[in-house]
């Protein structure tokens, strides 16, 4: 993994780190961390984007349509379902992959969610024990990987009670999730 994951990943609960660490040698190509652990201000500014601040462009019939030029989506699209606390990445729990595009030289990440290199991503995530995003029902997410042990797939009112009382430390153990 390059500097800046690694960087990134010393930041979430080691376990989970590994595992990334794990996911990435199964594969024939690099991956980057995007995102990991996200701030509950950071998530209040994800939750904004395409609410009440601009989000991401939309799409209608294959025509871009750049922000503030569609009825539809008059702030862009929204670019999350999570408000602050529901996303296991203000836990430490969560990470945002992107495959590096092997045909390009040097990493430059690859966008592109059909591509074949997200499929075996997706599959090496699985194998290591993640949740992926790309899994999820109502509002599916190709690069978030998450791993909860014994919580729901959405962090619940304990989840964020034992964050409030005992940080993300407490969350981490009563997941099941500390090296032993």
């Amino acid at each position: 993994m390059d500097a800046i994951s690694e960087a990134r990943l010393q930041l979430i609960c080691p376990l989970v780190a590994n595992d990334v660490r794990n996911l990435a040698v199964m594969l024939d190509f690099e991956v980057q961390v995007v995102q990991a652990l996200r701030s509950w201000n950071a998530q209040a500014a994800l939750y904004a984007k395409g609410r009440t601040e601009p989000g991401e462009p939309c799409s209608h019939n294959g025509i871009l349509r750049p922000v503030g030029t569609c009825l539809d989506h008059p702030l862009g699209l929204i670019v999350t379902k999570c408000l602050p606390g529901w996303s296991y990445h203000q836990f430490g729990l969560a990470v945002d992959l992107c495959p590096d595009d092997p045909t390009i030289p040097g990493y430059q990440a690859d966008w592109n969610a059909s591509h074949p290199t997200w499929k075996r991503m997706e599959n090496a995530g699985r194998a290591c024990g993640f949740v992926c995003g790309c899994d999820f029902r109502t509002f599916p997410d190709a690069p978030h990987f998450q791993m909860t042990g014994r919580f729901p797939v959405n962090p619940d009112d304990e989840v964020r009670q034992l964050f409030k009382d005992g940080g993300a430390l407490a969350v981490w153990s009563e997941a099941g999730l500390m090296e032993k």
